[in-house]
């Protein structure tokens, strides 16, 4: 968890968000830009039809280096459920850090690097509020040939929106061949930057990691451009909650399972079949048997949100938990994510609220609330 006494932290961007007349918050350790003048609601409708930007600097980055692929990959999969062994030279994943009876750790992302004189390295992004934990988790479990390496010096920020490739490619133009979760090194113009085909919106776009000294001097660059403006946090939320995204210590936690959270999809066959990670025996049962409990979309009637910690009950009992829930913007109306039995998991399984005493109604609806638009290659 996020020391709540500790002195917060600035990202390398902090001042060019002041700058900018950005509302500042605490956020995981960080103060974060919640907005800036237009607002959530137009921040959000402008990722979704232009280009949106965000520092997402708090995240950690580490490398995971070792004396070959192999080596390094079988380590981190005695920590996480993906297949790592079998990512391809510039393709990222993302999977999870797991305890020994399942739950969830953190989810994070991993890459594979392109470049062949970097075969024994993965690099690793992790959510800000448990980047520490994590880190101390590696540390302690990883095997003496593979070493932990924190990247402190370097920042993150994501352009995300319909029109982020056609912006990242007047920079560096073989941005425009990347395909949705593949990687590369590049310049920015003279900028030398890590670029990646992903994010957190389910919007097209990409995440950038550079040197701390250089990511004003990018950032700068990008709001240069009409079709970019930068976007806080209150947005990024909307959007990812939109997109159906899970989101670390409300989705999901270190009670949830990925089968729980409807995440098996990032457990590939040959992990499934053969285990090896921490918690397999919950997984391969709850795969077999069904979990006890899913992540389910929720549309309430009306236009009343349901907020993290709403009761969702059926035939007045309650049956569930809300764990995101808000105005989706794009959607015109509340949405909300949350968990409920197998048996009231299905489109259309009519479910009540239980908001400020009242009990509202609500459907089950498939997730994503929004499709998504990921640059997908065939």
């Amino acid at each position: 968890m996020t020391d709540t006494t500790a002195p917060l932290l600035r990202t390398p961007l902090h001042d060019a968000h002041v700058v900018l007349g950005g509302r500042i918050v605490p956020f995981a350790g960080y103060e974060m830009p919640v907005q800036y003048a237009d607002g959530i609601l137009a921040e959000h409708a402008w990722t979704r039809s232009h280009a949106g930007l965000f520092d997402v600097s708090h995240m950690g980055q580490a490398l995971l280096i070792g004396p070959d692929h192999g080596t390094v990959a079988r380590a981190l999969e005695a920590l996480v459920p993906a297949d790592i062994l079998n990512l391809k030279p510039g393709q990222q994943r993302y999977t999870q850090f797991l305890t020994h009876d399942g739950g969830i750790i953190d989810d994070l992302m991993v890459t594979r690097p392109l470049d062949p004189g970097l075969d024994g390295t993965l690099f690793l992004v992790v959510n800000a509020g448990r980047k520490q934990v994590d880190y101390a988790h590696m540390a302690q479990s990883l095997p003496s040939p593979v070493r932990l390496v924190v990247k402190d010096e370097l920042a993150l920020i994501a352009l995300q929106g319909p029109e982020a490739a056609a912006v990242v490619a007047d920079h560096a133009p073989e941005a425009a061949d990347l395909a949705f979760m593949t990687a590369t090194p590049t310049t920015f113009d003279d900028i030398p930057c890590h670029l990646s085909r992903s994010g957190y919106t389910g919007e097209d776009g990409y995440e950038i990691s550079v040197a701390a000294r250089d990511v004003e001097k990018l950032w700068s660059h990008l709001l240069a451009d009409r079709r970019v403006k930068p976007v806080g946090l209150g947005a990024r939320d909307s959007l990812r909650l939109e997109a159906g995204l899970c989101l670390y210590g409300h989705d999901i936690d270190t009670s949830t399972s990925p089968i729980e959270a409807q995440l098996a999809w990032s457990i590939q066959k040959r992990r499934r079949v053969e285990g090896g990670f921490p918690g397999a025996a919950r997984i391969q049962r709850e795969l077999a048997e069904g979990p006890a409990r899913v992540r389910v979309g929720l549309k309430p009637d009306g236009r009343a949100p349901a907020r993290e910690g709403t009761e969702i009950a059926h035939d007045g009992q309650v049956v569930g938990t809300v764990t995101s829930g808000g105005f989706g913007p794009s959607v015109g109306g509340p949405v909300a994510m949350g968990y409920v039995p197998p048996a009231l998991a299905a489109p259309g399984t009519a479910l009540e609220l239980l908001v400020r005493g009242k009990s509202l109604p609500a459907r089950v609806v498939t997730l994503p609330f929004v499709a998504p638009r990921y640059a997908r290659k065939s």
